[in-house]
């Protein structure tokens, strides 16, 4: 039995949740073939050689990969398909907007955001907002699975050496252009990837509170900075802070919410982190409810207090 993981990259390094991806199929069982479609994107394919557990590496390089178009992606899973059980990606906006169009194709349906795996053909996955865990068994010759990245644990980037064999590129579908892209810049950890978040909420008041409170916070912890999404809606900060049912699902090993309330559709998000830090002034927050510590506070106090006590 042979598997195929989609990788997710930028053309220059593999991203972490890619790791994410082949733990979830080593759980599954059999050979792991990753797949590393872009443009000039060799050393993704090196980097993917040395992860633990892969057996083989597939490189489609041509310009039209470069963006990583959906429509282009899942010609080419598609027309290389062949011979897999399973075809994995993570479950971040690549691997939901390619992986269903791939299930469409191939007439089988898409197994979502899996957190467990059974066996080779039965899954866990949250519905409801996480509220409700779901098992499903699938019939289908192939399985298309995205992969919720905190379910797993990410394999060793090293200790591999996989073969690197080169895949004809498909014909350019041309049925959508990627026109610009504007990129957040931070010398912070990555949201999606980071040990440590800081989030604000509502609480904060204003994007200048947000930033003049949690910003010295996040310096002193090395922490990625978050946001509940009454934050983001409110304006204090741009939606790719936004953690939750509608942004980015999280689990890192320390998780500060400040000011945030803790709306079901935030827990969703950030429920399944190692140790959470809730500071709210209304002792009824629901987000003490799944804190393992908890401050009933003014956060305009104990903030600069906390950060000078770091």
């Amino acid at each position: 039995m042979s598997l195929l993981v989609i990788a997710e990259h930028d053309n220059a390094s593999l991203k972490a949740a890619t790791l994410n991806a082949i733990s979830a199929a080593a759980k599954i069982g059999g050979d792991i073939h990753v797949l590393v479609a872009g443009s000039g994107c060799g050393a993704v394919a090196e980097q993917a050689a040395k992860v633990a557990g892969v057996a083989k590496v597939r490189v489609a390089d041509a310009a039209h990969y470069g963006d990583q178009t959906a429509e282009n992606l899942s010609a080419l899973i598609v027309a290389n398909a062949s011979g897999y059980s399973h075809i994995l990606a993570p479950a971040t906006s690549i691997g939901k907007n390619t992986l269903p169009r791939v299930a469409a194709l191939l007439d089988v349906a898409q197994i979502s955001e899996i957190i467990s795996v059974i066996d080779a053909d039965t899954f866990v996955r949250p519905i409801y907002a996480g509220n409700a865990m779901a098992t499903v068994k699938s019939a289908d010759a192939v399985k298309v699975i995205t992969v919720r990245t905190t379910g797993f644990d990410a394999v060793a980037a090293t200790g591999g050496n996989a073969a690197v064999e080169p895949l004809s590129a498909g014909a350019d579908l041309g049925q959508a252009k990627l026109v610009s892209r504007e990129l957040t810049k931070s010398a912070r950890p990555e949201l999606g990837a980071a040990k440590i978040i800081v989030s604000g909420g509502r609480g904060m008041g204003s994007g200048e509170n947000y930033h003049k409170l949690l910003e010295p916070l996040a310096d002193k912890l090395g922490a990625a900075m978050g946001a509940s999404r009454a934050a983001v809606d409110a304006g204090f900060v741009p939606n790719d802070y936004q953690v939750g049912q509608t942004g980015k699902i999280v689990a890192p090993q320390l998780y500060v919410a400040i000011g945030i309330s803790g709306a079901i559709q935030h827990l969703a998000g950030m429920k399944d982190s190692k140790v959470i830090v809730a500071i709210n002034k209304d002792p009824d927050a629901p987000i003490f409810q799944v804190a393992d510590y908890g401050l009933v506070a003014d956060l305009f106090t104990v903030v600069p207090e906390l950060v000078a006590a770091l």
